[in-house]
């Protein structure tokens, strides 16, 4: 029976009326916080494609990350390491987005293809780049991760995502190719073999069967390193692009080169430049990609860190829940029924590189407890907003930026990142419902460009929560780095017949899992009680990402 929203707002005020004058006894210690759960009020369903992931040609994450060729003595399937897709399997990913990133518009497919001893040698895209690059990286003159071997490509790549389950997402280079090439490449992922010249070339170097990748990108970062064009330059682009394209029987799901961060102007120029030839225009395009990076301030190291730069961070990464909000919103200006929905398919925690990974292993870091809140933050964002983003995809998968994964030659740890994604498993394919947290904020100081302190407030406990059946899923991360909340949960008229929790903490605010202790930072399973009643009060850890299951009736 659907409860009216006010109805249930009146029987909280009633219940919490009782609650005060109920005498002391009932509650051995009164909870500081409080998450209402209304499973009445659904969001949408959460898209499993939220919990996707990104590979590109940069620094360590393909050579070594993700390729060790057939004849390594690190374990692998047909030259794809063994330990990353074992483990990558296990989360079910939704996608994964390759070539690039930045690398995508410099990329010609075709190098990628045939024989790998006949495959050319080209200079990678982030050859010469200084954005935080140490100067070590700028010094190496060899090497797969600067100079692109082109071992991994297509058929590669494929390979990748059959592994793991995946769907494959291709970025198309817009930047340095035209609509012919990017033609020809769909042709010869999904025209059945024998068919034309490409796809009986796919069938000689790989596979008979077509790949049929449905999600393919229109460039790349537009506004920058994939042609620093103008939103109404890119629009052009975009049409001629998706215009008359073949489908070889696989509905192709198209997606926009879309902001930088906090840049609606970009989203409105570009729609209504899109749309001059039509409203139509809009049903030729599937998602619009928001990238939003949370940059590192102070020494700019992933495990070097104060409290101060603790919260800072964290308070950045949660930027994200603003900018869907804001650009959703432009969109709907020219898209009235958003046919157009989110795709978030860079976003993360960028730090520089670890003073101890090979310098050709560009911003590779393992990661830190501080990583894992921001993750914990952002899938929360995502499906709070499950009715605007369909996928979302950290950057990277392996050795970079927001990773999952940490290697170097045989070793190999889960990081942080991996950990989070485990636990919101629950929530992909599950419908997500409104939820409301009430807690005390945290306090700290936040420093300007000439390091003048300023007194900062930050929310003290928020989350996400989603409903299966009789199954609850509540995610919340509690920021604070000194102190539990205490909270009661409660689920409208549902009574909490059940309860288990699984939390990712430490005391050291700096925790991370590295080679010589790979377990230094894992969750924990946690027994829960529930009251007389259904009455739940759980106690949220500092500096914790944490996962309620609930049994409802």
């Amino acid at each position: 029976m659907k409860i009216e929203r006010r109805d249930f707002i009146r029987d909280l005020t009633l219940a919490g009326s009782a609650a005060l004058l109920a005498p002391k006894t009932m509650y051995a210690q009164a909870a500081d916080s409080r998450v209402e759960i209304l499973i009445n009020e659904p969001i949408g369903p959460v898209n499993p494609n939220i919990y996707s992931h990104f590979v590109e040609h940069l620094g360590g994450v393909v050579y070594d990350g993700i390729w060790v060729g057939e004849k390594s003595k690190i374990a692998n399937y047909g030259g794809i390491r063994k330990d990353l897709v074992d483990n990558l399997k296990k989360l079910k990913p939704g996608v994964i987005r390759y070539p690039g990133g930045c690398f995508a518009d410099q990329y010609d497919w075709r190098d990628g293809i045939g024989p790998r001893d006949k495959r050319p040698s080209r200079v990678n895209f982030w050859a010469d780049t200084t954005y935080k690059a140490p100067k070590s990286y700028q010094e190496v003159t060899s090497g797969p991760q600067k100079y692109e071997p082109n071992w991994f490509g297509t058929d590669e790549f494929i390979n990748l995502c059959k592994l793991t389950g995946a769907q494959p997402y291709m970025a198309a280079n817009l930047r340095s190719f035209g609509v012919a090439e990017f033609m020809q490449w769909l042709e010869y992922c999904n025209a059945p073999a024998g068919m034309t010249t490409l796809s009986s070339q796919r069938a000689t170097n790989a596979s008979k069967d077509p790949y049929n990748v449905s999600f393919w990108g229109v460039g790349n970062e537009s506004w920058g390193c994939g042609g620093e064009f103008t939103p109404e330059e890119y629009a052009t682009e975009y049409r001629k692009y998706v215009a008359w394209l073949p489908t070889y029987g696989t509905k192709l799901q198209l997606i926009g080169a879309g902001p930088n961060g906090g840049d609606l102007g970009w989203t409105r120029r570009f729609f209504t430049k899109l749309t001059e030839k039509g409203m139509g225009q809009l049903n030729r395009m599937y998602g619009w990609a928001l990238h939003y990076y949370c940059h590192t301030t102070g020494k700019g190291n992933a495990s070097e860190y104060d409290v101060n730069e603790w919260y800072d961070l964290l308070m950045r990464s949660d930027r994200m829940d603003g900018l869907i909000r804001e650009h959703w919103q432009v969109m709907g200006e020219i898209d009235r029924e958003h046919r157009v929905k989110l795709v978030v398919d860079e976003w993360g925690a960028w730090h520089w590189q670890d003073a101890d990974m090979p310098p050709a292993y560009l911003y590779a870091y393992a990661g830190t407890l501080r990583d894992a809140l921001i993750s914990g933050i952002n899938l929360d964002t995502f499906q709070r907003h499950a009715d605007k983003v369909v996928m979302a995809n950290p950057a990277q998968l392996v050795n970079t930026i927001h990773s999952l994964f940490h290697t170097y030659e045989d070793k190999f740890v889960l990081t942080p990142n991996y950990h989070v994604f485990e636990m919101y498993m629950p929530h992909a394919g599950a419908t997500a419902v409104r939820t409301q947290f009430t807690s005390p904020e945290v306090s700290f100081s936040r420093f300007d460009a000439q390091r003048k302190e300023i007194p900062t407030k930050f929310w003290g406990l928020q989350g996400s929560a989603s409903i299966n059946g009789k199954t609850v899923t509540l995610t919340a991360v509690n920021p604070d780095a000194k102190n539990a909340r205490e909270s009661e949960i409660n689920i409208g008229r549902a009574r909490i017949v059940a309860a288990e929790a699984r939390v990712l903490s430490s005391t050291d605010i700096r925790a991370r899992n590295t080679f010589e202790n790979p377990n230094a930072l894992v969750p924990r399973n946690e027994n829960v009680s529930v009251g007389t009643g259904g009455r739940l009060v759980y106690k949220f850890a500092p500096a914790s990402v944490t996962r309620l299951t609930l049994t409802i009736a």
